[in-house]
């Protein structure tokens, strides 16, 4: 299995979810401190689980083509692949959006996606076996307030995961995406502290009253439907955009 962003996050919960059903895990990130502490945490705790880490810049093509390559040469195949790293940019409106920082959220979170796609989708088509979750977001499938590149770039990834499903479902490789909502990680962290940076928890705590359930989620929620996807009990979801947020994307006006 290759999970990219698995450094922290959504990423390392999988990892973590993953070896615990005995996966052999290749970690991607470009955070090489967090990715050696990953590499650390799941050896600890399984320590039958093989694990090798790559650093690596998604947005760069050979950097892709050399984590593939390293999974290839270590493991002699690709079973899953969790598409996962991403960022969110700053908090903005769309016509002040800084564009250096809007390029880099499409680099990272388009063209990371689709250069992984791109490189590891041959390798599954050679076994005629292969799982693929794309990283979308609820910001794919709705409207984000002052997250104009975020929200566009995970659009595309729903819009892939789709095509890649229709192209290559004959191969054996089934491709779907999710679409966490505010999930407690370090990047949801982050965003509520732009929101309100004297009291981020305030801020927390007011986006968790919209709601359904009145909370948000854990990163071993998202974990847990990320491995059904990736195994090989999943036999026929494909192409989909699967929503993980309490039911909040479901809400019409005030709730």
């Amino acid at each position: 299995m290759i999970i990219t962003g698995a450094g922290m996050g959504l990423g390392l919960a999988t990892a973590k979810e993953l070896a615990s059903k005995g996966a052999h895990l290749v970690l991607v990130d470009y955070n090489e401190p967090a990715l050696a502490e990953a590499k650390t945490e799941i050896s600890r705790e399984f320590p039958e689980v093989k694990v090798v880490t790559v650093f690596a810049d998604v947005s760069d093509e050979e950097a892709t083509k050399n984590y593939v390559k390293v999974a290839v040469d270590t493991f002699g195949r690709i079973d899953g692949f969790y598409n996962n790293a991403g960022i969110e940019g700053r908090q903005a409106r769309m016509t002040e959006y800084d564009l250096d920082i809007f390029k880099k959220v499409i680099d990272i979170n388009l063209m990371g996606v689709y250069f992984g796609l791109r490189y590891v989708i041959p390798v599954m088509q050679k076994q005629r076996y292969g799982r693929i979750v794309n990283a979308a977001s609820v910001g794919g499938i709705r409207g984000v307030m002052n997250q104009s590149p975020y929200v566009a770039s995970k659009h595309a990834v729903s819009g892939m995961t789709k095509n890649a499903a229709l192209e290559y479902g004959r191969d054996g490789i089934l491709t779907n995406a999710i679409a966490p909502g505010a999930i407690l990680t370090p990047m949801v962290a982050e965003a509520f502290r732009q929101i309100n940076p004297a009291d981020p928890k305030a801020a927390e705590i007011e986006y968790a009253q919209h709601n359904p359930t009145k909370r948000l989620g854990e990163p071993h929620e998202v974990a847990k439907v990320v491995a059904f996807l990736l195994s090989e009990d999943n036999s026929y979801i494909n192409g989909q955009t699967i929503a993980i947020d309490g039911g909040e994307s479901n809400i019409y006006g005030n709730a």
